[in-house]
């Protein structure tokens, strides 16, 4: 048999495996790939040391983690579906490991996402059994291997000289690591970080800071020379003359206890500005640009981070809602269908009753009332909906004698049927008391108007209820 016929036969179509796949790890199968960027510098110039984007991570991360998970059965038929309140996969979720709680895990989890574009989390427990504890890993130490079939056939984690490394099924994709990561368009194996469409703005803001600071430790005064005009002509400062100018400079006029303190001149020296001032460089503006530039590249409303110069949002509640409903609740979505897949299938195995499913539960975040608002105005107004349909709609389960429609009391169907006086026609005392109820016991009806007669292609009413 040929090595064509052999591959042939290895990748055939009854292989649950994908052929561009086998392709893309032809050059790299068995070998470790390394990052290609550096994160090292992502979390330095980005996280510790611009304040826009640390507030805008933390903003996104620290939202994410408030929600709290739950669990349901789904039956086998996809009908029914029942909360479990307590069990071993909702336990370590909201205590992952001896070291962090819920949020913290996830806050971990999240900031490394964003920041790499890569996120690890090690399930920690026997091997014939779901895991006991969950730990996050650094996306910088964390190498993939390629597998044959297009899917990561191990990773490699290396601390210092000592490495760690976990097999993962060359089909399935699972094994006791979890690598979450965003989507890249020129990389098979990792995801892009959040930092480097926003990469430039970072430097620009960062330099900014530190040209202000070093305007202030500078007397807030632009650069400038001392020029040397002495009487004789051809004259210059000695070695040691320059020297100690410039040590009294350093002394007596940098810094901000310095600040103000007036230049005392020897003959023949004067003082020329030579840079421009900050207005002209249009400096403030040029700041507030980049941090609104920041913003926008980890999905946080400018407003909300109290950058000047943005309206796009009328309100503050307004610019937190497109928060979650544009950031927080899609990145939360992507993590859950990734637990549901990796995670939550180790707490299922040997289960024969249904299928367990996680979910995050949205209706504990403040931040979304007004779309809730919304929406139960939008279900309260839609009269050609049942009770038990706008009760579905809005996430609550039917009622009994909830399939009836409600109408405003005035509206009328509009028939060719003559409405009969006699069918239906209450007494006088159950109108009276229906009245009462309705209106209030002082309550005087007034005279219903006259039914306009029929004209060309109309239909007359014949009678009015009285509202």
């Amino acid at each position: 048999m040929g090595i064509r016929t052999a591959w042939t036969a290895l990748w055939s179509p009854s292989q649950k495996a994908s052929e561009a796949g086998a392709l893309i790890a032809m050059s790299q199968v068995g070998r470790a790939v390394w990052t290609p960027r550096n994160y090292e510098a992502f979390a330095r110039e980005a996280y510790e040391q611009n304040v826009i984007a640390y507030r805008s991570i933390n903003e996104v991360s620290t939202a994410a983690a408030s929600v709290p998970w739950k669990l349901f059965r789904t039956a086998s038929d996809g009908k029914e579906r029942e909360e479990i309140k307590e069990h071993p996969l909702l336990k370590i979720l909201r205590q992952p490991n001896p070291q962090q709680g819920g949020s913290e895990f996830c806050e971990a989890v999240l900031g490394y996402f964003q920041l790499a574009g890569n996120s690890y989390i090690e399930a920690a427990g026997p091997d014939a059994g779901p895991p006991l504890e969950l730990w996050t890993l650094r996306p910088d130490r964390m190498k993939v291997v390629p597998g044959e079939t297009g899917l990561p056939a191990a990773y490699v984690y290396t601390v210092n000289s000592e490495t760690k490394k976990w097999e993962i099924d060359p089909l399935t994709g699972q094994g006791a690591i979890l690598q979450l990561k965003r989507f890249h368009p020129t990389n098979d194996w990792y995801g892009m970080s959040a930092v480097e469409p926003v990469a430039r703005s970072v430097d620009q803001r960062n330099e900014s800071d530190r040209w202000n600071l070093a305007l202030l430790q500078n007397e807030t005064r632009p650069s400038g020379a001392f020029v040397y005009e002495p009487k004789d002509s051809g004259a210059v400062l000695t070695d040691s003359q320059f020297q100690r100018l410039k040590d009294q400079l350093a002394e007596q006029h940098q810094g901000a206890e310095n600040a103000g303190r007036p230049f005392v001149l020897e003959g023949g020296m004067k003082w020329m500005p030579m840079s421009i001032t900050p207005k002209d460089m249009d400096w403030l503006d040029g700041k507030h640009s980049s941090s609104r530039d920041i913003a926008l590249g980890f999905g946080v409303p400018p407003q909300l981070l109290g950058i000047p110069g943005d309206s796009t949002f009328s309100n503050y509640r307004e610019a937190r809602l497109a928060l979650w409903e544009e950031t927080v609740i899609p990145l939360l979505r992507h993590i859950r269908d990734e637990y549901n897949n990796w995670l939550v299938p180790q707490f299922a195995k040997g289960q024969q009753d249904g299928r367990l499913e996680l979910d995050v539960d949205l209706d504990e975040v403040s931040a979304l009332t007004l779309r809730r608002e919304r929406k139960f105005d939008m279900a309260e107004g839609a009269s050609f909906l049942t009770i038990n349909e706008k009760r579905v709609a809005l996430g609550f389960g039917e009622i009994d004698g909830g399939d009836v429609l409600l109408v405003p009391a005035n509206m009328l169907p509009l028939t060719g049927e003559d409405v009969d006086d006699d069918e239906g026609e209450p007494d006088d005392d159950e109108a009276r008391s229906l009245r009462e109820l309705t209106y209030g016991k002082h309550h005087r009806p007034t005279k219903p108007p006259r039914s306009p007669p029929g004209v060309d292609g109309a239909i007359p009413i014949k009678k009015r209820i009285p509202a």
